[in-house]
């Protein structure tokens, strides 16, 4: 049977004669095909080689993408050399900081945009070129969908900066920053000081944020080369990367190694495992509980939170520790973490070489000194840097950064401050009249995958300015909403179901009595059943709607957090696994 399937995809249309435009009449399709492209100077033998496909996310409004075009050449470069033909393509780019609403309200939409691309037009494979946060799982998403050859580039991180001879970078040290002038305690002119050195260069946030995060959980799904997550985007490396990529999907294209032989239960299992011990951006279990959605596999929370219970965090990097990216690039990047946390592994998943991890990893350069990268004895933190609450506030589950959490407020009990929307909070957060105490526990309703819509990172609640004024640093804060993962705090997110499609969140009044353990991993609000049911009836909750455009099929069709936030018609049809399994 092997051999059946083998002979059949050697018969099968590759290059330029694949997925030909319909006119009735297949041999003129490939006629007026072939006649245009070689309008833009192409020769037959150029036209008779494996095509490999380029997805082009540089944009104006996308400076995490800034080095696109270099990246572009190197790919090509790598391409030629092994004997393939690059073609570089447009989609969407999305930026986290210059999309409105949210760019996770457009992830789903680059996706399909991803998928429709790559099915569309004639590549053998293809090659997938994102950094900033919702980029990179939005190709993810598009390709697991297509299923054909994909190996993902990452653009790289940012340089660091330095301000008063303090060593800075974004976008932790921005949001550390702006606390300190909310506070008063630095001026304006400070603060436009140090907005001119947070971002020294192109590239993503050079601290553990949802790019950071997603770069390693690609290398650790095997979809990236070998070392493909850490070098800086301004860098050498980062270029020679490129190369390597592009020569490597033309071996993908040859082997027929389509992405589905890659993103296993497995894969995603190591995925899980990377994304605790980097204390990554909680973006990240939304955005693998999509991916992997795409494919038929579940992932586990209870299982998630089975494995941060096992899994130290190790990589000492802003939030959760002290270093930047480019200090992980240094110290050796994944081969270092994934070597540490090789007991751990499954060994046996696929990557984009054609080698299982195990044995890529048996090929890493040999270890070194170095202080960024914890030994397994000795971590930053004693758990993953993630733990899944639940309760009657959360039956669906909530999730918390514990290891950039204040270990003192991880098992607190105060009363609830309620926002009903960003715009309240935003009326009343600054407010001197607002009642509220260090003690107490902000809670922000609507601002899920549909109440906001899009889910925005509105889930850093600030610190009310009267207690910013009094030196206060944390206070426990409850939403339905994510935060950026270069963010810090005791906050709860993605409480499910949101408060828009009538979540018991949508019914908790200031005043109330909020429970958070996170050593039993409870969020609990100390209100009976009946009362919330009396509340439900007295003012039922009608889910927001809209009239027309992406917002309408948005608000029809997005999925909760525990399903990835992704559109219901865009996952599988049948589940095909769990992870972990």
């Amino acid at each position: 049977m092997a051999n059946d399937s083998n002979d059949n995809d050697k018969n099968k249309p590759r290059g330029m004669k694949k997925g030909l435009a319909n006119y009735g009449d297949q041999g003129f399709s490939l006629f007026l095909r072939k006649a245009f492209i070689k309008g833009a100077g192409f020769t037959d033998n150029a036209l008779d080689r494996p095509v490999i496909g380029i997805a082009n996310t540089g944009s104006g409004f996308n400076p995490c993408h800034g080095n696109a075009p270099q990246l572009i050449e190197a790919v090509k470069r790598g391409v030629m050399l092994a004997g393939g033909l690059p073609v570089d393509f447009p989609t969407i780019s999305i930026h986290e900081s210059f999309s409105t609403p949210t760019s996770m309200y457009l992830r789903n939409l680059m996706s399909m945009d991803t998928e429709e691309m790559v099915r569309a037009q004639p590549m053998d494979a293809v090659v997938l070129i994102g950094g900033c946060d919702k980029t990179v799982p939005a190709q993810l998403m598009g390709a697991a969908s297509a299923n054909i050859p994909a190996i993902q580039l990452i653009t790289g991180s940012m340089l660091t900066g330095a301000h008063r001879g303090e060593r800075v970078g974004a976008c932790t040290d921005c949001r550390r920053y702006w606390g300190k002038f909310r506070a008063d305690e630095i001026d304006g002119e400070e603060i436009a000081a140090v907005n001119n050195q947070l971002v020294a260069s192109v590239g993503t946030c050079s601290v553990m944020g949802t790019a950071s995060t997603m770069a390693c959980i690609a290398e650790a799904l095997g979809m990236t080369v070998p070392g493909g997550a850490s070098p800086p985007a301004v860098t050498a490396d980062r270029i020679r990367v490129a190369e390597q990529t592009g020569a490597q999907a033309v071996q993908m294209a040859l082997d027929g190694l389509t992405i589905d032989k890659i993103l296993t239960p497995a894969s995603f299992e190591n995925a899980m495992r990377v994304l605790l011990a980097i204390g990554g951006s909680t973006n990240g279990i939304i955005h693998l509980t999509a991916i992997a959605g795409r494919l038929g596999i579940d992932i586990d929370l209870a299982g998630l939170d089975r494995m941060g219970r096992e899994t130290p965090v190790l990589l000492d990097l802003k939030p959760s520790g002290q270093h930047y990216m480019e200090d992980f690039h240094h110290a050796g990047g994944m081969a270092t973490l994934l070597r540490e946390l090789k007991p751990l592994l499954r060994l046996e998943a696929m990557t984009v070489s054609g080698r299982t991890l195990g044995e890529e990893i048996d090929r890493y350069d040999a270890p070194f000194e170095q202080d960024v990268v914890r030994k397994f004895a000795d971590p930053i933190y004693p758990q993953g840097g993630i733990a899944v609450l639940r309760g009657n506030l959360a039956p669906g589950g909530a999730i918390i950064k514990q290891s950039a959490a204040h270990p003192k407020l991880m098992e607190h009990e105060g009363r609830a401050v309620v926002f009903e929307n960003s715009e309240d909070m935003a009326n009343r957060i600054d407010s001197d009249d607002l009642d509220v105490t260090a003690d107490d526990i902000l809670v922000l309703k609507n601002i899920g995958p549909k109440g906001a819509p899009g889910m925005p990172e509105a889930g850093y609640i600030p610190i009310p300015k009267k207690l910013a004024r009094a030196g206060v640093k944390d206070i426990v804060r409850i939403s339905d909403g994510r935060m950026s993962g270069t963010a810090f705090g005791t906050i709860v997110l993605h409480v499910t179901p949101e408060a828009a499609i009538g979540g018991p969140l949508a019914y908790v009044q200031t005043g109330d009595r909020i429970r958070l353990s996170v050593a039993n991993r409870e969020i609990s609000l100390q209100v009976t059943d009946e009362e919330l049911a009396r509340r439900a009836a007295a003012q039922p909750v009608i889910p927001p709607t809209a009239e027309r455009g992406y917002r309408k099929l948005f608000l029809q069709s997005v999925t909760q957090a525990d399903q990835g936030v992704d559109f219901d018609f865009l996952r599988a049809v049948r589940t095909t696994g769990k992870a972990p399994e």
